[in-house]
């Protein structure tokens, strides 16, 4: 029902708009995941306002009830608090344009809806038309006969309960001018742009409607977002014209692709930034990688912490061109981010890892987690490397022959024979007293350390390929489970 004008609302409503630094805004739908594409716009719209010591908001459009799913909130609060992405305003910590969630703001668009009929850029439609084209705000169409009705008409028909949309009205002549600043000027004719749906018959926005309402309300000065909504500035600069307000810069991506002709898709398995770190990647590592996908720094560098990519974030390193996800080189910087962090940390993060393969709590995980820090590319990767520390494997006496250690059977049995009495006999069992027996050996011997530690970490690994060499893997086990591992070996060998 069309609503009395009321203009000192509309005065008080900009008396509260915060003016005079940058303020972006990330405003996500609640879906259920934060796929790559879109923590690749929440991280700039971050950096844009870090960069420039403004203020970064947090807004939750859930006017698409169809797609909500439950918890979904809570997964984007997780997200943005893991990837270090602060925000100064949102739903969770108010600030001066609450409410931060769209349908806590629903009365506001029927009021600007009214505004707009008023000034002559919008019309009530009562054509019937189908829901999906309602939910899209575009369809193919001759005029709209709604478009032309006289406004006491209009206003007639809805006082009286007919259901109505309110439509944009799109000049028919000229064109519209708007810049991107990454694409640069656009110019689109009028007549290529439809009437679009503002409000819906149930009383709720469009996205389109509801997104240039909520960035005026709340100051945005810098509105980021995918380039599959270039098609659709025209109509916010129109709308933004037709209120008489001051347009946003706009910031338009180009998109994340998974190949040089699709686009990255979760219903084509391709993964979240939950599923990457469900995969065993670092959240640095992730944040690193996305921030490049699209933008260059310039220069040689690409390992940058988050507090180097806020100092150095400018939006004229923003591509045109669409990004290539690519897993392997993500790798590549998870392993690099791995191998850069304190042997602490990296043991904190590797136990749960560490502790899938390895029950027997006396051997320390942050010891075994030294073994693997310089061998990991991947957190999954590490449980399948450490099968053997709580259980010896079965293995042939084939993986004692070994040529470039000019090891074999009969060499490995006299290795064994004569490093286990050696073994039971140190004073104190440490790597340095461990090392010292292996290498004293081949040293009386005259024969490569090699030849002496192959066949002792045959024989407690049962596996060719270990994280860590004898000397670790011998302490981390104990005494008394070396030497027996070690006799069980010689007895194959006899």
């Amino acid at each position: 029902m069309p609503e009395k004008i009321d203009l000192s609302w509309f005065e008080e409503m900009e008396t509260r708009i915060p003016r005079g630094k940058v303020r972006t805004r990330f405003a996500p739908s609640p879906t259920g995941y934060m796929h790559v594409g879109n923590l690749r716009t929440a991280l700039y719209t971050w950096l844009i306002a870090r960069h420039s010591e403004g203020t970064f908001i947090l807004r939750i459009e859930d006017t698409d009830q169809g797609r909500l799913v439950e918890g979904a909130v809570d997964v984007i609060y997780k997200t943005m608090k893991e990837c270090g992405l602060d925000h100064d305003e949102g739903p969770d910590v108010g600030g001066p344009v609450a409410p931060y969630i769209q349908t806590e703001r629903r009365p506001f668009y029927g009021k600007y809806a009214e505004l707009l009929i008023s000034r002559g850029h919008a019309y009530r439609c009562f054509c019937e038309k189908a829901e999906s084209e309602e939910d899209s705000g575009e369809f193919n169409r001759a005029e709209d006969p709604c478009r032309s009705l006289d406004p006491a008409e209009a206003d007639r028909r809805a006082d009286a309960g007919e259901p109505f949309v309110v439509r944009q009205r799109i000049p028919h002549e000229g064109e519209t001018v708007f810049h991107d600043e990454i694409f640069g000027d656009i110019r689109v004719e009028n007549n290529t742009l439809d009437d679009q749906v503002l409000m819906k018959r149930d009383g709720l926005p469009t996205y389109n409607f509801a997104n240039v309402i909520d960035d005026h309300l709340m100051g945005i000065t810098h509105v980021v977002r995918g380039s599959e909504y270039l098609s659709s500035a025209p109509k916010y600069n129109l709308l933004y014209e037709g209120f008489g307000w001051e347009i946003p810069k706009y910031v338009h991506c180009s998109p994340v692709m998974r190949d040089q002709h699709n686009k990255m898709s979760k219903r084509h398995g391709d993964p979240s930034y939950e599923d990457l770190i469900a995969q065993g990647y670092l959240t640095d590592a992730v944040i690193n990688y996305v921030a490049l996908l699209g933008w260059s720094p310039g220069g040689e560098q690409e390992i940058f912490s988050l507090d180097e990519l806020k100092d150095i974030f400018e939006i004229s390193g923003i591509s045109k061109s669409p990004a290539i996800f690519d897993i392997e080189k993500l790798r590549y910087f998870n392993a690099a981010y791995i191998r850069a962090m304190t042997p602490e940390a990296f043991a904190r993060v590797a136990e749960p890892y560490i502790r899938q393969a390895v029950k027997n709590e006396a051997y320390n995980a942050a010891d075994i987690a030294a073994l693997l820090q310089q061998r990991t590319e991947i957190l999954t990767e590490i449980p399948e490397k450490l099968g053997f520390f709580d259980t010896l494997p079965e293995y042939e006496t084939e993986l004692f022959v070994h040529k470039k250690s000019k090891s074999d059977l009969e060499s490995s049995r006299a290795v064994l024979e004569n490093i286990i009495p050696t073994f039971e006999t140190l004073p104190e069992w440490t790597d340095e007293n461990i090392l010292n027996a292996m290498t004293g050996l081949a040293e009386r011997w005259e024969v490569k350390n090699a030849k002496v530690m192959w066949p002792v970490r045959i024989g407690v690994a049962g596996k060719a390929v270990t994280p860590g060499g004898a000397v670790e893997i011998c302490r981390i086990l104990g005494r008394e489970e070396t030497l027996r591992r070690l006799r069980i070996a010689l007895e194959k060998l006899r």
